[in-house]
């Protein structure tokens, strides 16, 4: 065979062994191995903050069902009727009390909660790895629950107090929780709220991972598909778990006027507060706020992942050179 003048054929050979060789390509699934912290942290905060600030009004309308003495009047109508009573009453800020301390505790706790996600999905799942780990996923989604919900938990407190307390602010509210009742208070639910979060993490890991591989096999990015899988997981997640919710409320607003019962307003352990609950209110005590609780988390889980999906989206293009652009 002659010799060309773009070089020897031997070289001409191995240019196209390597052309052909399957390029390493990074799983969209996961943040890239060249992604710093601070990426993680950004997209997991925006999400966060997405996911609390859009179906707000019904969370605060799930938490003052879950507290009244008279639920009732609460349970009689729709969501759409029964946040209308409450705006006509109390004006148009009343369904946002508590806001605040969302906006500013959900974003640290949500950065927290992604990252430490991804960096046990990492250590857990090697990166070439296509395979379907449901077990690991969900011990994943049960350890970044566990160290976010430790930060938040207080945020949360405040928030629930606050959605009952329509005059108070933030500082001022969280200043008379400390005085009246200790440091304690921010974390009398957290055990309850650790019970409750790390199945509801776990499945929703596994849900929505579980999902995208059916609906969507290549892992590309598609925000459609990212919105359906976070909805299915967040609905599911949501009923699932109502009764744990249910529990962590009473042990939130215990220091509340609206929580009516003494034996409500005593409880400070799960146990106390799982017994009360029973003795009030019986067993429909635990599932007291369920429709609003998975109306507003479908929606809500839906825009955590797209939110979260579509940082890592964008980020992911920032860390790519033009070179794997190409390739990909």
């Amino acid at each position: 065979m002659a010799t060309t003048k773009e070089g020897n054929p031997t070289d001409y050979l191995a240019h196209m062994s390597e052309l052909d060789s399957p390029v390493e390509v990074e799983d969209y699934e996961s943040m890239p191995s060249t992604a710093p912290l601070s990426s993680q942290l950004m997209a997991g905060a925006f999400a966060g903050i997405m996911e609390h600030m859009v179906m707000f009004p019904v969370d605060s309308l799930k938490t003052r069902i879950q507290s009244s003495s008279s639920p009732l009047k609460l349970m009689s109508s729709n969501i759409s009727t029964q946040l209308k009573n409450i705006i006509h009453t109390q004006g148009y800020l009343a369904p946002w009390k508590g806001v605040q301390a969302i906006l500013v505790g959900a974003g640290p706790a949500h950065a927290i909660y992604f990252a430490t996600y991804e960096a046990c999905k990492s250590r857990l799942i090697k990166e070439n790895d296509t395979g379907y780990h449901p077990f690991k996923i969900a011990l994943c989604g049960a350890t970044a629950t566990t160290v976010s919900d430790f930060l938040f938990n207080p945020f949360d407190t405040v928030k629930q107090r606050l959605q009952l307390n329509y005059n108070g602010r933030i500082w001022n509210m969280t200043k008379t929780i400390y005085q009246n009742e200790g440091l304690a208070a921010f974390y009398y639910s957290y055990p309850t709220t650790i019970a409750m979060d790390i199945p509801f993490a776990a499945f929703n890991f596994v849900i929505y991972e579980s999902t995208t591989k059916f609906f969507n096999p290549t892992n590309s990015y598609n925000p459609f598909i990212h919105c359906l899988c976070g909805g299915i997981s967040g609905a599911t997640c949501a009923a699932i778990t109502t009764p744990l919710d249910c529990i962590k409320t009473i042990l939130q607003v215990r220091g509340s006027e609206t929580l009516g019962s003494g034996q409500l307003k005593k409880a400070s352990t799960m146990t106390e507060a799982a017994k009360a609950i029973y003795s009030v209110r019986g067993w429909k005590g635990f599932v007291r706020g369920m429709k609003p609780r998975v109306i507003a988390n479908m929606p809500a889980t839906a825009i955590s992942w797209t939110a979260y999906e579509c940082a890592k989206h964008f980020l992911m293009r920032g860390s790519t050179t033009p070179e794997e652009e190409s390739l990909v």
